[in-house]
Parts: structure tokens; sequence; C-alpha cells
């Protein structure tokens, strides 16, 4: 879970793995498509692409500038959605429709009313998202019996040549009355970790049966924002209504109910205690006083309407009182992607920074680092740029750029408005994939001097053309790891080497250096850090 890296980053630096200090082989510049042999080798790779990721391939056909690429990729795309629509495959369909009418394609309607038929088609038979529902809970007794325990069988394991049951506790709730469930990923992550090879089974139990152990299966899972879709085949006896908890403030009742420790509908009240905890990597999340303890994971937290408007997903048992919960638009914005089935994907554009600042007033998201090769750098994106509009809303910090990002799958086109040095100009972004860690990639993909900017936080240079472990800090990013730790410009770095965990989720580097606020003594320490954080997008 993406929560452990953030809250642990006491690393035991014996688990990691050695490494000698590696630069990639090559890193990608722009190529130039002035030159014929590069034009028409981009030409082939678009037409080779094409086949697996069509709207990739018409993207880079517009930035190739090839005006018969771009119609031949774009009449591909277009057929793919005619046929999307004809199939009632509406997921799909959206997102060749947005592709094309952020891109300025002429083949489609670009009628309003037609765009809102289209959408509301892609969610109508979306669990949680229909009207609201007939069989919503009129009181705390109905919450109740709208939460379900969570029962992961794991069989036997043996500890000390004894076996004992394995099993693990959550709580869930229905938000359909077909039987779908919403719960934490983590409480079910065993069931689609494809390394996990032991024996799971999953079943759920009805607070008015706690006897009966009812099958279910995993729809869908994220285990970015840790949320997954369950079914089972029962006919669900009350269905939570989906608040909005954008308008929860500090302060705001909240009530929890799960199975916390195997206590089945267990309620618990308290208030919001705080907003905005960048607990994730990709988005904020609620702090609450309700107790919260180990099995209420995936329980609801209503409101005094007895609307789901956050879902427990932590807490900190030997600290009272201080336990988190996932807002219910993150929810929202999830279940058309758990819904169609399998891992949750979340996009990227390949890129690091912070939301920009000037006299207390959000004015967009800075780019701190672009990575080689990304959607960022394909687009010719610069360091320093302010990314102020995308898919023509006004995105005003870090946060909302996140926010517009999550309504949509990869390989999907959007529409983007960049401020350079006071010019706005237009650019066309396809998302990518995010990768499960992504400073990893960015390591991979850049020089060191470079990568350690979205990593720690500090730009370096080389300062010597012999000693190629030897550089100098060139810029510290306010705020970053590097900054807390104490460095600054012009301080002096020689890096003596660079390690991994086992799933290469964090990083640690040792280095020897003598900073100016330490008086310029030498030092060797070493630093860590997880590859993912929240200010990737």
């Amino acid at each position: 879970m993406k929560l452990n890296k953030i809250l642990i980053l006491l690393f035991s630096f014996f688990l990691f793995s050695c490494n000698s200090i590696k630069e990639p082989a090559e890193v990608f510049v722009a190529p130039d498509f002035t030159e014929e042999d590069v034009r028409q080798s981009e030409i082939e790779r678009i037409s080779e692409m094409s086949k697996k990721e069509p709207v990739m391939a018409y993207w880079r056909s517009i930035i190739l500038g090839d005006a018969e690429t771009v119609k031949r990729e774009e009449k591909n795309l277009f057929s793919l959605y005619e046929k999307a629509m004809q199939e009632k495959n509406y997921f799909d369909a959206e997102r060749y429709y947005v592709s094309l009418k952020n891109s300025g394609s002429e083949l489609i309607d670009y009628s309003r009313k037609y765009e809102l038929e289209l959408f509301t088609k892609s969610i109508q038979d979306v669990p949680g998202l229909a009207e609201k529902s007939p069989k919503a809970p009129q009181t705390l007794s109905d919450c109740v019996n709208a939460t379900v325990t969570i029962w992961v069988d794991k069989g036997i394991k043996i500890e000390h040549g004894y076996g004992y049951a394995d099993r693990v506790l959550g709580s869930g709730f229905f938000i359909d009355k077909r039987g779908y469930i919403v719960t934490n990923h983590h409480v079910i992550s065993d069931l689609v970790d494809p390394k996990y090879e032991g024996y799971s089974r999953l079943f759920i139990k009805l607070a008015s049966d706690q006897e009966t152990r009812i099958p279910a299966k995993v729809i869908g899972y994220d285990s970015v924002l840790d949320l997954a879709l369950l079914k089972c085949d029962i006919e669900a006896p009350f269905i939570f209504d989906l608040g909005y908890s954008s308008g929860l403030n500090i302060g705001d009742r909240v009530n929890c109910i799960g199975t916390p420790l195997g206590l089945h509908g267990t309620v618990t009240s308290g208030i919001v205690s705080a907003v905005n905890r960048k607990l994730f990597t990709n988005g904020d999340v609620f702090q609450i006083d309700a107790a919260v303890n180990s099995g209420n994971s995936g329980g609801p937290c209503i409101d005094s309407k007895n609307r789901v408007q956050a879902i427990v997903f932590a807490g900190i048992m030997q600290y009272q009182g201080l336990n988190f919960a996932i807002p219910v638009e993150y929810l929202r914005q999830d279940l058309p992607f758990l819904y169609k089935g399998g891992k949750r994907n979340l996009a990227w554009l390949g890129g690091y920074g912070h939301t920009k600042k000037e006299n207390g007033k959000d004015l967009g998201l800075e780019v701190q680092y672009v990575m080689p090769g990304g959607i960022l750098s394909r687009a010719e994106v610069e360091v320093g740029d302010v990314l102020m509009f995308l898919n023509g809303a006004r995105v005003s910090s870090l946060e909302e750029v996140q926010d517009v990002i999550r309504n949509f799958a990869s390989n999907t086109i959007l529409s983007a408005v960049i401020n350079r040095n006071g010019e706005n100009i237009q650019k066309l972004f396809c998302l990518a994939e995010r990768p499960e860690e992504p400073g990893y990639e960015i390591y991979k993909s850049d020089l060191i001097s470079s990568a350690f900017i979205p990593i720690f936080g500090m730009e370096l240079t080389h300062s010597s053309t012999i000693m190629k472990k030897q550089y100098t800090v060139s810029r510290v990013i306010k705020g970053s790891s590097a900054d807390e730790s104490g460095f600054s410009e012009f301080d002096p770095v020689y890096i003596s080497d660079v390690d991994f965990n086992k799933d290469n989720s964090a990083i640690s580097v040792q280095l020897n250096t003598r900073k100016k606020k330490k008086g310029y003594l030498d030092i060797t320490m070493r630093i860590g850090s997880a590859l993912d954080s929240p200010y990737y997008f």
C-alpha cells in the first residue's frame, strides 16, 4: 500500500541491494523532424504503434506534423470510435471522443448535448453513480445493515510448528442493489497480487447474519487510491448514496461504521480533524478523530444525512484519534474504471512540480522536472513552464491538475495551455500509464544530475571531468528532502553508491559533502527516499 512509503521513510538499509552508480546508455533527445530519415522513421513507428495504441499513435502523428499521417491516424481512431458506439462500449467510445475533440478533429459532433448523452451512457450501468437510491438507509441502524464484513480466508499459516487460521478482516459497504461493495485495496490485495502464491478465498458477512459467509469476487481495484469494487450474488438490504466530501470542513461531524478487531457493525463518531493531508501519492485525504482500529479499513465514513463522504483506510493504533479517510470524490472518479474490471492504472504526464504561488495566490502548476521521452518531453514542455488549463478547465494547483487527470484513462488526449515567460502556449498531451514507481523510471531514463530533482529535490552539475562521481548542487527545491537535509546551492557532493530495495520502491544514496549550512565540515551521510511522491503528475 502506497501509504506505507509515505509514512515510513525510516529505511532499513541492510534490506537494500547494492548497485554501482549506473547512468543510462542514452537519454532521450527530441528528434529533429526536419531531417527526412528521422521523419520517415517516426512515420514507421507511428504506423506500428497504431495497431496497439491508436490514440497515442494519433497524438504522435500530430507532434510529427505530417498531414498524411495525421489524416490516416485520425480516420483510424474515428473508425474505432464508431465501432465502440455500435458495440455499446461507451467506456472506450468516450475516450476516443475526448481525444478527437481535444485534437480539433472535424469528424465528430461537438455539440454539448451529444457530449452529455455520451457521458450519461458511459456511466449509466456503473454502480454507485445512479440517482439517489430508493433503498438508502434512513437510520444509523440501516447504515449498519448497509455495511458488511470483508473476510479473506488465507488458509493455515505455520508458526513455531503450530498451525493457525490465517485471515484478513476488513469492512465494506453496498453501493448497488446488485450486490456491489466498496472496500480498500489493501484488504483484498493478496487476492489480486500476481506474486502471491498462497491459498485465498473472499467472503462477506452481513450485519444481520454473522454466521453465514457469502462468497464474493473482486471486480476491479486501484492500489494507488487504495480502493476496490467487489460483487456478491445477493440483493443488498440497504444501499448507501455517495455524497460530496468537498463540502466537509474541519470540525464537521462524521460517523464511521465497520468491523474493528472483528466486532461487527461498530459505529464510532468524531469530527474532521484536518483536510488535504498528503498521505497518498495522488490526491489528498481527510484526517478524522473517530475511533478506527484494525478491521475498520474499507468502511464508510458518513455525514448526518447518512451519505458516504469518505472511506476509512488507515489508523495509527498507538496514537488515539489519528486516523484517515479517502474522499468520496476519488471513489466517484474510480468507479467507472473499477467496474470495467481488473487493475485501474492511473495516468500521468511524466512530470514533477509544485503549485506556483504569488502573493498567496495559486497561479498554476510549475513544471520543475520533465522526464526524457515522457509526454511533457515529447510535447516540448520546459522546466519553468506553468500549466494553467487542462482539458478546458482552469487549473491553479498541482492538486487540481491531478484531479483532472484522475477522470481519464491513459491513452486519452487532453488539451492544455501553459504559460512560458508571460506567453500562453497551446499544447496537446496524450496521457501515459503511470508507472508503479515513477522515481525508478526517472532514474533509469535520465542522468543522476537531473534525476535527483524529483527524487530528492536537488539538481546536480558535474564539477570534474575526471571524477565522474563529483558534483555541485546547482538547485534546491524549497521544502524537498534535500532542503530539509540542509543542502544549499554550491555544496560539493561526491556520490559513493546508489542502492534500491527489492521492489525498487525506495532509493538509498551514500555521499560525501561539505554543507555550507554546517560550516563546510566534511560529512559522509546516507539519504533515502521513496520512489513515488505526491508531486509527480
